[in-house]
């Protein structure tokens, strides 16, 4: 975890843009990535930091930006028209009025920064520099703005690829974009900056300039480009959660879980497993996802806002909906699916049947085909089984309905009343057998076919 700046921070999050080649209806900044929006990623990178305050400038689709804030500490800052990332930064002049410390500026779209690296940017300043901005050096540098610096990383000029010389395009070290500054000289520097360039726009970038020319002291650090990889578009932002998926991943292995096949595994911003648990391939992990030490995830399963016991084994092919515990030692099996049920201790559901709105004590065993009919068409109803209850084949329970500890359902069998603990509940048609009846029935099927 990052250690706490000794400077109080404040952050303003840029997400003022329109988002075009996203081609979306919902704002960049809130596509999600490991089950949870960029912006949120941002967001819990910088509770490292403890920010004093925290600004988005919004301005495309702010209402929805507003909308997913909405009981946070955040403000907003409104851009408009947008006029480029410097006088994006300026619209939050006024939620930082009478801060005094370091300003963090970060793009809503750039959301795999790590609040280690944020720190760095922060601390460098608070050693000193009056900017410190936030390099990477791209296997193709392309379009990214340049960072030229001596090499202790004082910066001796920055500029856009657009307004770039051929020598300055062949610096490998890019502006990622993101940067600290001295809070009592941003503002100030903000208003210093001209358009005087290819865009018509005014550029965050220019104050380093400014602040260099009126012998500030500005300083490069680098991050690793999977860090500050930006999401513009499907492509990208598909880039990212590659990036994201590798470290989680990595993480889990390296605190004890099996992944047989780490790169068909997919986890979210939230996943927790124990160590010494398995987890076989193609697994997905929803939001919301508590697996204790020593269960085991079989191929081709779907689990999300479930918990898992210790020696529990889910799968192949199971399906855990929002609401799924699984106390120690229980087992859901090929082709189940479960919502908000709970299985006791050594409880199981060995093969396709479906428990939803269900309580299953310990050691029942649920017969394949079960399902509890928990709707109505408008609400949902509850079934109780009971401890050591042994549920036939192809039951259907019928909510609300509860069945007593060590009571045996036979197989076949539509229940709609209670049974009783240890009693035997079996409901079907008596058996009817005709002799010979087959034999002539094909014999009559034949002739008439043969007609």
């Amino acid at each position: 975890m990052a250690p706490v700046p000794a400077r109080p921070v404040a952050a303003i999050i840029l997400a003022a843009g329109k988002g075009t080649r996203m081609k979306s209806d919902l704002h960049k900044v809130l596509h999600p990535l490991g089950g949870r929006p960029m912006l949120m990623h941002l967001l819990a990178s910088l509770t490292a930091l403890a920010p004093e305050r925290q600004v988005v400038v919004v301005g495309d689709k702010a209402e929805q930006l507003r909308a997913a804030l909405t009981g946070s500490d955040v403000q907003l800052a409104v851009q408009e028209p947008q006029l480029g990332t410097g006088h994006a930064v300026l619209q939050a002049e006024a939620a930082l009025a009478g801060f005094d410390g370091v300003a963090l500026i970060l793009f809503g779209d750039v959301p795999l920064v790590s609040g280690a690296t944020m720190a760095r940017l922060v601390q460098a300043v608070a050693d000193g520099a009056e900017i410190a901005v936030l390099g990477f050096r791209p296997a193709v540098p392309g379009a990214y703005g340049r960072v030229i610096a001596d090499a202790d990383g004082r910066i001796r000029k920055m500029v856009e690829a657009k307004d770039a010389t051929p020598e300055e395009l062949a610096v490998p070290l890019c502006n990622a974009g993101l940067m600290a500054v001295d809070s009592a000289r941003l503002f100030g520097l903000l208003k210093q900056v001209g358009n005087a360039n290819a865009a018509g726009e005014y550029y965050l970038p220019d104050i380093v300039m400014l602040a260099t020319a009126a012998g500030g002291d500005c300083r490069v650090l680098e991050a690793p480009p999977g860090e500050v990889l930006g999401v513009n578009s499907r492509g990208e932002l598909a880039e990212a959660e590659a990036l994201f998926q590798q470290r989680r991943r990595a993480d889990l292995m390296a605190a004890g879980v099996t992944l047989t096949a780490p790169e068909t595994v997919f986890l979210s911003f939230d996943t927790l497993i124990g160590r010494d648990t398995l987890v076989e391939p193609n697994v997905v992990f929803a939001p919301g996802v508590e697996v204790a030490a020593g269960a085991t995830i079989r191929a081709f399963s779907h689990l999300e806002g479930a918990r898992v016991a210790t020696g529990c084994e889910v799968g192949p092919y199971a399906r855990l909906r929002p609401g799924t515990v699984l106390e120690t030692g229980a087992k859901v099996g090929n082709f189940v699916e479960t919502k908000k049920a709970v299985l006791g201790p050594g409880a199981k559901a060995n093969h396709l049947s479906y428990l939803g709105d269900a309580t299953v004590g310990a050691k029942a065993n649920i017969g394949a085909g079960t399902i509890t009919c928990n709707y109505d068409g408008f609400g949902k109803y509850q079934t109780v089984i009971g401890e050591g209850a042994f549920i036939g084949s192809n039951s259907a329970l019928v909510a609300p309905v509860t069945i007593g500890d060590g009571a045996i359902v036979g197989a076949g069998s539509t229940l709609t009343q209670d049974v009783a603990a240890d009693a035997l509940a079996l409901v079907r048609p008596p058996q009817v057998s005709k002799a010979g009846w087959a034999a002539r029935f094909r014999a009559a099927a034949l002739a008439r076919k043969g007609k």
